[in-house]
């Protein structure tokens, strides 16, 4: 397994459309295995191929609930004494995933990217779906989805189409968030 560098804005394979998966072999295993790597590295909760350079139709999600039966973790962040609840991992592969009937209800959800960090936008998308896609092994399957996975899913989706979560927001808070990201890169 490796970390892989991931794309940010403005580079031009974000734009890419992704190309279907077709060989399911030890190539596919290492690239998510990869893509699970570096997502949790991030750390984030959704990663399509394409952010780590692959144009493939594929994609990683682990929602990393808090596990509840653990003990709470002490930390010390500046000098601020506190705990983290522990989170479980989850981990799930999309290879191939198609939504095949989105709710016409939608649901606004503060997301953000990994390939256009530090911005934060609210995103209206449907508040359910339902998903074919194929797992390592390509097998097909087929399940409905809510809430926040689905909203993930759908996001990740839209990397593999070559859009951005920020391509939903108006020109000006889309102007606004990629100003404000070129003026985080400057103060670093």
């Amino acid at each position: 397994m490796a970390i892989r560098e991931i794309l940010e804005v403005p580079d031009p394979r974000l734009k890419l459309v992704s190309e279907p998966v077709t060989e399911f072999d030890e190539g596919l295993k290492e690239l998510v295995a990869d893509m699970f790597e570096t997502m949790y590295d991030a750390p984030g909760i959704g990663l399509a191929a394409i952010q780590v350079g692959v144009p493939k139709r594929l994609l990683v999600i682990d929602l990393q609930p808090d596990d509840e039966t653990a003990e709470p973790e002490a930390c010390n962040h500046g000098g601020h004494q506190h705990t983290h609840q522990p989170t479980r991992k989850e981990p799930r592969i999309f290879v191939n995933p198609e939504i095949l009937d989105p709710a016409e209800e939608l649901a606004s959800y503060q997301e953000g990217c990994l390939s256009v960090p530090e911005i934060y936008a609210d995103v209206d998308r449907p508040v359910t779906c339902r998903v074919r896609y194929q797992d390592l092994e390509g097998q097909t399957h087929e399940e409905n989805l809510d809430g926040l996975m689905a909203t993930c899913l759908q996001h990740e989706m839209d990397h593999l189409e070559g859009i951005l979560f920020i391509d939903h927001l108006s020109r000006l808070k889309r102007n606004m968030a990629l100003k404000k990201l070129r003026k985080l890169r400057e103060a670093a």
